[in-house]
């Protein structure tokens, strides 16, 4: 069989090959290797162009959406600003429009000043800092050369980075562990500085260059010191990431690491030395002379080809490639046997042994698993879920067609699936779950793909009240029953009421538990007894559907109880002429949508599976919500009009959509605590805020836009409000889309992905509403604007 291509999306290039510190524990000039003495000090131009089109070759052919190149050495200001800045421009203009480049330099800081920053603030560069900790820690091994500190440097630098003009730069720290350094001193100095991530480094060893494990500390102590940081960490309430711990989390939970070090993902880093030779992975250099070499130089290969060299693909060989030991060890897939050039040993087997610090990782993974066993954060990532760049493009434009979509809506399942692992293992019920996995997939994708189970695991994740492991057990059932399995599973009773997810409810009465036992004919629960065909009415209350066109229905959601996740209160059950007052809406404004929306109604027939009908808002006031962990769904309080209906439809759905984007790729940066403008409120916005807003305002523009087209040429009340209404959501998309482009927290993909949602309101920009509406939108953006000043003033004072 043959192995398929790991592309690289990760690229480390070698600006310079010298240091101006002499740290005592750097891998590059300390230990085994010494090809650093051959080659040049710093790159050249010829290499900088070749490596810019070997990069954007490999990302046309494998379409990769983004590309991380991080500039390296030795010391990589040592380059200059010339070089670097030439660096930036000859990536930039080679990589294809649809592929976002994430470009970043990691330096000791020692030389970084303003020159520097206002080049990388120009070109996007964001900066990553070694820094070992306090004074006494960061001098024990990173020192110049004659053995001056480098640590009020290094500190001058980090407070430079955290100014305004420059702390969107900022992109974290970096430490290598020291067992005799005081751990909670070492990360309260880091996060003193305030740096949006950490990330600790074990020392680089291999069996025949052990660590060093100080007498007196016992047999694990790289653990032991890693867990004083985790406690002091969690104690001080988990302020910033931290590479290290965040992974760990992840892979316990069967997503994927945030490091090579960790979890059994395969490497897809590259390194391109100053010469213009690749590398394998810089770690190596600890292994044996020579060990990270591959033989093949950009100017005469192609990416394709290093990455079928044997060293790079042992590296992506996940489980199988690990020790036997390893590959029976109960926390492997979160060790993943530890960094590949700690498992090197010289007597023959190479890198197929477990790591030097295999004690230590076992302690540490366990340790963290059993404080966290009752905890969980809901997933961002998950591996091989990541969209292309056209699909991207094709969401940032507002729109998302029948296969874009789709492919949100799998790699949605795929998380759900994870997260129901996470919760339900174990729990009654799971075994019918296994079973239903391997005999009828399709029946448990269908009760997985239902929007609440999400939900639901992500409310037992968090120990939220209203949600149980007993909700697993009602997830196997309804499964089971699609497939007409005959089974019998003790189930909840919730509110008299035995619930069956995406099926319906059998009223029992009473609480507790009883037993539902299905049959060839259909099922007995609670000594009530429901057949495939038995009609809706009395006990039993199926999910009632909606048919909008040929072989697409909707669920009118109002039997579940995980429903009540749309921030606003849900109907109970509908009678039949509000079902049927539903239906109608529904079909009618699906009409509207095919007809005034067509950008946007494949991508809505595609997800849209759910629609949960919310209480009246006061006064009349129209009511929606999109629910984060619920993709799949929208919430609306019915509105007088088919029109209204599907602008609420269209606008929420834009929420459902982006949240999905959001769960996979991260358009922003996480840890940026601001709030900003958002034109149509009155009250600052954090940035997803505003990004949500903007994105589903897109829908709301355009939907306007077909509305004034619509009245062309006529002069009443209704074609005037269009008019207005579209005067107002163009200027207040726009203005939006120009805050969070200016806003320094986008990722590159994030940049990409507003300049997508900027192209797309542009027509609607053009469209001619009459000095009238321009007057009527103007003064209520005036007023808004007054508002939101007010609220930012008082929030400021306070």
């Amino acid at each position: 069989m043959t192995r398929q291509l790991v592309p690289f999306s990760q690229f480390v290039l070698k600006t310079h090959a010298r240091c101006d510190l002499a740290c005592d524990h750097c891998y590059i000039y300390e230990h085994a290797d010494t090809s650093w003495r051959a080659k040049g000090r710093a790159t050249s131009e010829a290499v900088l162009a070749r490596t810019a089109e070997r990069i954007a070759e490999h990302a046309r052919a494998h379409r990769l959406p983004a590309v991380h190149v991080v500039l390296h050495g030795g010391e990589p200001l040592l380059a200059g600003p010339v070089l670097l800045r030439r660096a930036a421009e000859l990536l930039r203009a080679a990589l294809p429009p649809d592929c976002a480049l994430d470009l970043r330099i990691h330096t000791n800081g020692v030389r970084l000043g303003t020159r520097f920053l206002d080049l990388f603030a120009e070109h996007g560069i964001k900066v990553g800092i070694s820094l070992d900790g306090d004074r006494a820690a960061n001098d024990r091994h990173r020192r110049f050369a004659d053995g001056r500190s480098s640590h009020d440097l290094v500190i001058a630098a980090v407070d430079l980075l955290r100014t305004p003009a420059y702390r969107h730069l900022y992109a974290g720290l970096l430490c290598t562990v020291d067992v005799e350094n005081d751990p909670v001193a070492v990360l309260d100095a880091l996060l003193d500085l305030e740096p949006p991530r950490v990330d600790f480094l074990l020392p680089h060893a291999t069996h025949e260059q052990p660590p060093k494990r100080p007498a007196g500390m016992g047999g694990t102590p790289y653990a032991d010191w890693l867990l004083a940081v985790y406690r002091r960490w969690e104690e001080r309430g988990r302020p910033v990431p931290v590479r290290t711990f965040e992974s760990i989390h992840r892979t316990l939970r069967g997503r994927s690491s945030l490091t090579e070090s960790l979890g059994l993902d395969p490497a897809d880093l590259v390194v391109v030395e100053t010469d213009g030779s690749f590398e394998q992975a810089d770690s190596l250099k600890t292994a044996y002379d020579g060990a990270p070499a591959t033989g093949f130089t950009v100017f005469e290969h192609t990416l394709d080809q290093v990455a079928a060299h044997p060293g790079m693909v042992e590296r992506q060989s996940g489980l199988a490639g690990l020790a036997e030991e390893c590959r029976g060890c109960p926390v492997v897939r979160s060790c993943g046997g530890g960094l590949y050039a700690h498992r090197y040993r010289g007597d023959g087997s190479g890198f197929r042994n477990p790591s030097v610090f295999c004690g230590d990782l076992m302690k540490l993974i366990t340790t963290i698993r059993d404080r966290t066993a009752a905890a969980a954060v809901p997933p961002q990532d998950a591996p091989g879920a990541a969209l292309t760049g056209p699909q991207l493009d094709e969401l940032a434009a507002g729109y998302g067609g029948a296969d874009t979509v789709r492919a949100l809506l799998r790699s949605q399942l795929g998380l759900t699936r994870r997260l129901v692992a996470a919760v339900g293992a174990g729990a009654p019920g799971w075994e019918l779950v296994t079973a239903l996995d391997a005999e009828h997939p399709a029946a448990l994708d269908a009760v997985l793909a239902h929007p609440y189970t999400r939900a639901w695991a992500v409310r037992c994740l968090r120990g939220e009240a209203g949600a149980d492991l007993g909700g697993l057990a009602e997830l196997a059932a309804a499964a089971a029953l699609r497939a007409r399995r005959a089974f019998a599973l003790p189930l909840p009773v919730r509110g008299g009421a035995v619930h069956l997810p995406t099926l319906g409810r059998v009223l029992v009465g009473g609480a507790g538990e009883t037993v539902l036992a299905s049959d060839a004919g259909g099922f007995t629960v609670g000594g009530v007894r429901v057949d495939w065909d038995t009609p809706g009415g009395g006990p039993w209350q199926p999910v009632r559907r909606v048919a909008l066109a040929d072989g697409w229905t909707v669920a009118l959601e109002d039997t579940d109880p995980q429903r009540d996740s749309h921030q606003w209160p849900v109907e109970e059950r509908l009678p039949e002429p509000e079902y049927l007052a539903w239906a109608g809406a529904l079909r009618e404004a699906w009409e509207l949508i095919g007809r005034e929306l067509p950008g946007y109604a494949p991508g809505i027939r595609a997800g849209l599976s759910t629609v949960t009908p919310l209480r009246p808002g006061p006064a009349g006031r129209d009511v929606s919500a999109a629910a984060r962990q619920a993709f799949g769904s929208v919430g609306i309080a019915r509105p007088g009009t088919a029109p209204t209906l599907a602008l609420l439809v269209a606008h929420e759905f834009q929420h459902v959509k982006l949240g999905a984007v959001l769960d996979f790729h991260d358009l922003y940066d996480r840890t940026d605590q601001r709030l900003f403008h958002a034109p149509w409120r009155p009250d600052p916005r954090p940035v997803e805020g505003l990004l949500q807003g903007t994105y589903a305002h897109l829908a709301v523009t355009e939907f306007w836009a077909a509305r004034v087209h619509a009245y062309d040429g006529l002069r009443n009340d209704p074609a005037q409000y269009a008019r207005v209404q579209l005067a107002s959501w163009r200027a207040h998309t726009a203005r939006a889309v120009e805050n969070l482009a200016g806003s320094g927290a986008l990722t590159p993909l994030g940049e990409r992905f507003v300049a997508g949602m900027r192209t797309a309101v542009e027509p609607w920009l053009a469209v001619p509403v009459g000095a009238a509406a321009e007057a009527a939108a103007r003064e209520a953006a005036e007023q808004n604007l007054a508002q939101w000043r007010a609220t930012a003033g008082a929030a400021a004072r306070d």
